[in-house]
């Protein structure tokens, strides 16, 4: 029979009695019931698991898009009674029931908002997945690790571990239209910590990433004079090494020399000398306060009113970095020596191919610039239409990502070549800065030595302060999200109020990060605190979807949304390669953690010991909750196990002018 145009659920008249059996399609009662298939059964009759895939062959009957519409377990009956048995006088009761739970589920799927364009939903993914780190960390990782021959363990690592994960999660938000927490209610409750754990490490993520557009935006305010501020060593923040070779060609460069740019940023920004070390941060910075209070004003009022209008900011936020994008590498490929530094960033050296530190770097490297594990996909693609195709969409965002990492590295190293060229170096000695300090200082100085030094720094900073609006919109909304759907009763009217309240407790929680010392703090939530931290939850994720909810019946789920099956590929990869590509990046870390080292401090050991504890603050919530799970749950222990690993609640289903409950 012809398959249903795909729509949104529209509101429906309240659901009548029907003298139909059941088994027909009973779609005028406004709700029908799919059964998926089962993992388990219990022996009690009253803690039944569905029915196996043979019984529910023999007891459904198919309905007009190929889905099967079976007897429901609930008493909700349109007669009252079973089959071939006469309504009790009950019956008018009970249909009275199924009318009422009809109207609130119909009215809970008709109140959620969708995405007005499908293009705000591909903007906000692309402009999540594509942050600051697509432009430093990738090209500093690609040259460290073999130049152009990196591109191979890259790609590989992409196809195998970041993209399955990255649909399964957009697959997953969209089928079962929640957020993080309450998704798990409808896929293995036993692992509902996870989303838990995940809004933990959103709030440690939104301390720390946004004072780094703190610091974007001092030096875009910086940056509206006549001569750039970080091109002289006549400034009060300067020392006597200061050297500023631009200016003066005889001027030799020594170790002992530093930049104007990395003074500005150190001594000025950062003010980094006036603090020992985590032990003694250091008084707080009123100039970043100020900075990062109007990056959270921005944030606010962007994603306040929900994706209605995040989705609208996007527009701007998402497709300004690709215009200056493209603007800096014409004009980073007209410098002198900007060959040195695109021979540099893609010269092969194949004997890398057989360093395992490659691979780390390389399946490092594909998970944090795709994102899956963060609530952040499953927000989004809860917002989505049922019958949007998130196949496609995740091919598009993921492969318009790793594309987008690989042409920040020729804006980057035409730069650097130019810088070398300079200084009269070679290029490694000129890119040894990694991480924010590479676009802070090394870049920063290159523009400042440009023609037109005031334009090209304004638009490079508004570019960073995009790029990191755009995921800082996506990690907040992944958080409120979650909350939202968790507690609707509390919340879904009062969205506007809890934001504000979320926004003000991440800003307090970031101001460590504002202290002299805020960039050593900065440096180990990144390493120690949130990174090993979402690897391992999403680790757990895949594990419990693909093993415990089962491939076959996500298969079955995704089937039902895009009208095909994921082959066996996809399988493959869910049931095992993306779970092993996780853990390999797990035993990675833990058997040679990061040593940590900023400007000219080492991080002594308890700071390590210190940012292990804040990660596992988030990652304790799932064995926590299991345990809690296990605990309140009636029934013997093999009973509380199963009755904890069998969905418990239905996924409303959007289908033509009904829903369809999926239990």
């Amino acid at each position: 029979m012809e398959k249903a145009a795909p729509s949104e659920t529209q509101p429906l008249a309240p659901p009548k009695a029907s003298n139909c059996k059941e088994g027909d399609d009973c779609s005028e009662n406004g709700l029908l019931i799919k059964i998926t298939e089962p993992k388990f059964q219990l022996a009690e009759g009253a803690n039944q698991a569905h029915p196996s895939q043979g019984e529910k062959e023999e007891t459904t009957s198919p309905v007009s898009n190929g889905i099967s519409g079976a007897q429901s377990p609930s008493p909700c009956n349109a007669t009252g009674g079973s089959e071939g048995t006469p309504p009790t006088p009950a019956a008018p009761m009970t249909t009275t029931l199924c009318v009422a739970e009809g109207q609130q589920q119909l009215m809970e799927l008709d109140e959620r908002e969708t995405w007005s364009k499908k293009v705000d939903f591909l903007l906000s993914v692309i402009g999540y997945a594509v942050d600051l780190g697509n432009v430093w960390r990738f090209p500093y990782i690609c040259y460290q690790n073999g130049g152009g021959a990196f591109l191979i363990p890259y790609t590989i690592m992409a196809i195998f571990g970041g993209i399955p994960l990255f649909y399964m999660e957009l697959a997953l938000g969209q089928y079962h239209r929640n957020g993080c927490i309450s998704i798990w209610r409808k896929i293995c409750p036993i692992f509902k910590g996870i989303g838990y754990a995940i809004c933990i490490i959103g709030f440690y993520i939104a301390s720390y990433y946004n004072t780094i557009m703190a610091w974007a935006l001092y030096y875009l305010i910086s940056s509206f004079t006549s001569e750039l501020p970080w091109t002289s060593c006549k400034n009060p923040w300067n020392t006597n090494n200061c050297t500023n070779y631009f200016s003066n060609k005889s001027t030799a460069w020594t170790a002992n020399s530093t930049s104007p740019a990395e003074e500005f940023y150190t001594r000025h920004i950062l003010q980094v000398h006036r603090s020992k070390g985590l032990d003694d941060l250091g008084g707080i910075s009123w100039q970043l306060v100020l900075c990062l209070m109007l990056i959270f004003t921005i944030v606010y009022f962007s994603i306040w009113k929900g994706v209605k209008t995040s989705g609208k900011v996007v527009w701007v936020t998402a497709t300004f970095p690709y215009v200056i994008l493209f603007v800096l590498l014409i004009r980073g490929a007209t410098l002198p020596g900007a060959w040195r530094g695109v021979v540099y960033y893609l010269k092969p050296e194949w004997d890398k191919l057989f360093a395992t530190e490659v691979w780390i770097d390389a399946a490092a490297q594909i998970f944090f610039s795709l994102g899956p594990g963060f609530g952040v996909l499953l927000a989004f693609a809860s917002y989505n239409k049922f019958h949007n195709n998130c196949y496609q969409d995740a091919l598009v965002t993921s492969t318009v990502n790793c594309l987008t990492s690989f042409v920040s590295g020729f804006v980057i190293f035409t730069v650097l070549g130019y810088m070398a060229e300079m200084r009269n170096q070679e290029v490694a000695d000129v890119a040894r800065d990694t991480g924010p300090s590479l676009l802070f200082i090394t870049y920063a100085e290159a523009i400042a030595n440009m023609p037109a030094s005031t334009f090209f720094a304004i638009i490079f900073f508004l570019m960073l302060i995009t790029l990191g609006l755009d995921s800082t919109f996506a990690g907040l909304e992944g958080v409120i999200t979650a909350v939202l759907d968790e507690f609707p009763h509390i919340w879904s009217k009062r969205r506007e109020v809890f934001v504000l309240g979320f926004i003000v407790t991440c800003f307090l929680g970031a101001m460590p990060t504002l202290t002299f010392g805020g960039a050593y703090v900065v440096k180990l939530l990144e390493e120690y605190a949130t990174g090993p931290a979402v690897i391992a939850v999403v680790f757990l994720e895949s594990i419990a979807v693909a093993w415990f909810y089962g491939v076959s019946q996500f298969c079955s789920d995704v089937k039902e949304m895009l009208g095909f099956s994921p082959g066996w590929f996809w399988r493959i990869s869910w049931v095992a390669i993306s779970p092993i590509f996780l853990l390999f990046i797990i035993c990675s870390f833990m058997s040679s953690p990061p040593e940590l080292r900023l400007f000219d401090y080492t991080y002594p050991y308890w700071t390590v010991v210190l940012g292990y504890c804040i990660g596992t603050s988030s990652f304790i919530c799932i064995p926590t909750y299991m345990v809690y799970r296990l605990a309140t749950t009636p029934g013997t222990l093999k009973e509380r196990i199963l009755k904890s690993i069998t969905p418990e609640t239905a996924t409303e289903i959007p289908f033509g002018d009904i829903c369809m409950n999926a239990a």
